[in-house]
């Protein structure tokens, strides 16, 4: 993973004038706490705090693969004081929803890329399969019959899975979820068999 803090801090820099911020900052994220994109914004807003001297929000809006928060920003006074930390899904969201509620780039400033993650496949331990192409197997053996969590439709992890299947050519059930930590606590559970999650959502801290 990389998070550049300081790009970030730096194109805020023209904004850090003296009116500005005026008030507290309200940084939207559009999925549940705990999460890899909550992560990031949560380390982005300490930062932030610090180096503008105003204390910056992370508000969890989650739900329709991030439009909710989206929506939020988009219909908010442009002032700067409300932004929001979007995911792969900004850019996957109006091909797969016929109308959104706003423009996904007219009606945005873009700032800057803070990070980039790299996806692992995990199963739940009780899985009889112990590699990748033990899963292929056990799949191909139970077409239709295990199942993998994602954190919603189009999401970066949903897709990755998508094309595990494609290319693997095998049958799983989506299970989606508001975002990757409830999707994550199913799958330690054992209620789901697999997911593709974030490196920063899997690893010990």
């Amino acid at each position: 993973m990389r998070i550049t803090i300081s790009t970030l801090l730096l194109m805020l820099s023209g904004l850090a004038c003296a009116d500005y911020p005026s008030k507290p900052i309200r940084f939207m994220v559009g999925y549940p706490a705990g999460g890899a994109t909550d992560i990031i914004a949560r380390i982005i807003g300490l930062k932030l705090t610090e180096y503008l001297g105003q204390q910056v929000i992370v508000d969890n809006r989650p739900g329709a693969g991030g439009i909710v928060a989206s929506e939020i920003v988009a219909k908010a006074t442009p002032d700067g004081h409300t932004i929001v930390l979007v995911a792969t899904s900004h850019g996957v969201n109006p091909g797969l929803y016929g109308k959104l509620p706003y423009d996904s780039i007219t009606s945005f400033a873009p700032v800057t890329q803070v990070a980039a993650l790299q996806l692992v496949l995990v199963v739940n331990p009780t899985l009889s399969a112990k590699t990748v192409k033990e899963l292929i197997d056990l799949a191909k053996a139970k077409p239709g019959q295990l199942n993998f969590a994602s954190s919603g439709s189009g999401q970066s992890l949903h897709l990755a899975a998508e094309l595990f299947k494609t290319l693997a050519g095998i049958n799983l059930v989506h299970i989606p979820y508001k975002g990757s930590a409830p999707a994550r606590t199913d799958l330690l559970g054992g209620q789901v068999h697999m997911m593709f999650e974030s490196m920063i959502g899997v690893l010990p801290s």
